[in-house]
């Protein structure tokens, strides 16, 4: 039982740790954002405006996804705070964690390719 206690513990760690993770990705787009509509009030070449439209719209689907991943932690935050510490748990929550896991790595993998990127924009027009 001590044991059941001590994994659904490290779980809730684990999936808090993401949750803030991508609060913290998702106002950073905040703050992207507002930096492209800076650059957008005073850039007037064609190539540039191209490149920033474009920004835009994969910060939209970026916070979309987080959207997305915050509401899966929101619901496995729900479920270890429910769950029947008589049952087996250990098989169905790893199997259920590995995915979101695997989904958290490749969602970051994406989010800093995205933001160095972006970063490379911005030494470009500012």
């Amino acid at each position: 039982m001590q044991s059941k206690v001590m994994y659904l513990s490290d779980l809730r760690f684990n999936v808090e740790t993401w949750k803030r993770e991508l609060q913290f990705h998702f106002n950073e787009m905040d703050t992207f954002q507002e930096k492209l509509e800076e650059i957008a009030s005073r850039e007037q070449d064609p190539m540039v405006m191209i490149k920033l439209e474009n920004f835009q719209n994969r910060i939209m689907i970026e916070k979309d996804a987080i959207s997305k991943l915050k509401h899966r932690c929101r619901n496995k935050l729900a479920n270890l705070n429910r769950v029947d510490l008589n049952e087996n748990i250990t098989g169905r929550f790893q199997n259920e964690q590995h995915t979101l896991k695997e989904d958290m790595r490749t969602y970051i993998k994406l989010h800093y390719d995205l933001k160095e990127e972006m970063m490379d924009y911005f030494l470009e027009v500012l």
